[in-house]
């Protein structure tokens, strides 16, 4: 019987077991080659006669690079080595700790204390001892893209995973990805979600219902970033009684600015509620994802809904809207053909992101349109270009989400009327359209 000691952290210390011994050994040989090939084909054998011999070898080949090593990364990781990829890079700058153990793959409480990333690869190499695993115990960062996004052994990385739950990381990733033309898959929040039956693989700009899913896009709409990167993401619904992110202390406020709290900066420092069984789900549906491509195998996911009319439909609707402000507010000037400075993506944008893709008003989610929350300044709603071009003076943070009935009365009322509106709505009304304004001033800094 081993003699097991808790460690100052909580971990286990322990002495090797002779099994953990013959592991290493047998990982050291297979690293070196000496590793009978049949016996891989063998341990791969269902996967073989699934995706054929030629979508196997692909696999085997395959190099990819996973960006985050917890909850879901360390499931994905564990399905992509079980599977056959060969090569394999890890990116964390964490360490194993005991509540990292209700979600980890492979996590033992003897591997707390330990980097993530070490972990992975000792627990896996006991399993699939001829994977080649490259570790990097280091924070993902933008600067560092093109070392840790890079070449392992002459090759590009076949596929990139985000498994990242920062916000500033992750679209700093996804951005990289998309510009660089790397293939990319990014899991968007498991946290608070209990329904696998609601987990989704789609374009980026299909995804709802979470808070992460949501920052993200619009981070990347305001980098150019609309669509072109596949996420698996939930739809589920917060709802009561269900789990939520809890509002930090105001003890905590007190003591200073709460980025200092953070184990790193700009690193959230509450502690996210998450069922344990879902970052496996998430995991799982990445490297499906990935098997899929790499292989080749056919696979056609149910396509989000689009709304790319809409979008047209309601930013035609602005531009007349704009002409005729600009003859009431303008007199004597010609208004016809003005431009907008505000193309669909930004009307996909305020629709989505900023409103959620309903009215402010009734919260309607049809018949959707845009029109100016205040009456401008007289003259203040066009303008001249160097080349006598007329343009809109409108700005994204100067509209609201309506029905196309409910528009027409706010122009009738505030735009070309003497109302303002606090005057024609009600408070609760107005501050939601103020908080969402202001919300969208906040992200503006990133476009």
């Amino acid at each position: 019987m081993i003699e097991v000691k808790v460690t100052d952290f909580g971990g286990a210390s322990t002495v090797l077991s002779k099994e953990d011994e013959r592991s290493a050994i047998l990982a050291e040989r297979a690293q070196r080659g000496d590793y009978d090939d049949e016996l891989i084909l063998e341990q791969l054998a269902r996967n073989r006669v699934f995706l054929t011999d030629e979508g196997l070898a692909r696999l085997r080949e395959a190099f990819v690079v996973v960006v985050g090593c917890g909850g879901v990364g360390s499931h994905c990781t564990t399905a992509l080595a079980r599977s056959g990829v060969s090569h394999i890079r890890l990116i964390d700058f964490d360490q194993v700790t005991l509540s990292s153990l209700n979600r980890h793959a492979v996590a033992t409480l003897g591997d707390v204390g330990t980097p993530k990333v070490v972990c992975l690869k000792k627990r896996l190499h006991q399993i699939t001892p001829w994977v080649h695993f490259d570790l990097r115990n280091e924070l993902y960062r933008e600067e560092a893209a093109d070392s840790l996004l890079g070449r392992m052994q002459g090759r590009k990385p076949d596929f990139i995973i985000d498994a990242i739950d920062n916000i500033d990381s992750k679209v700093s990733l996804l951005a990289y990805c998309h510009k660089n033309n790397l293939p990319v898959i990014s899991s968007m929040g498991a946290g608070c979600k209990s329904d696998p039956t609601r987990i989704f693989v789609g374009d980026i700009s299909a995804s709802t219902e979470d808070p992460l899913s949501r920052s993200t896009r619009r981070r990347l709409r305001a980098l150019g970033v609309a669509s072109g990167i596949p996420v698996v993401y939930s739809t589920e619904k917060p709802g009561s009684g269900k789990a939520s992110l809890l509002p930090l202390p105001e003890e905590e406020f007190k003591k200073g600015s709460v980025g200092d709290l953070g184990v790193l900066p700009d690193f959230r420092v509450r502690i996210l509620p998450v069922l344990g069984t879902m970052p496996a789900v998430f995991g799982y549906a990445v490297a499906n994802h990935v098997i899929l491509k790499i292989t080749g195998y056919p696979h056609e996911y149910v396509p989000a809904k689009g709304r790319e009319k809409m979008y047209d439909g309601i930013l035609a609707q602005l531009q007349g809207s704009e002409e005729k402000l600009a003859r009431l507010t303008t007199p004597g000037e010609d208004a016809q053909g003005m431009k907008l400075a505000i193309g669909i993506m930004d009307v996909g944008y305020l629709v989505e992101e900023v409103y959620r893709g309903r009215s402010a008003i009734s919260g309607i989610p049809t018949r959707l349109a845009l029109v100016r929350w205040r009456k401008p300044m007289s003259g203040s709603t066009m303008n001249l270009d160097v080349e006598g071009q007329k343009i809109s003076g409108v700005r994204l943070g100067d509209l609201v989400c309506m029905t196309k009935e409910e528009a027409a009365k706010h122009e009738k009322a505030v735009l070309r009327g003497d109302q303002i509106p606090e005057e024609f709505y009600d408070q609760e009304i107005v501050e939601l359209v103020e908080r969402r304004m202001a919300e969208e001033r906040g992200f503006d800094k990133f476009r």
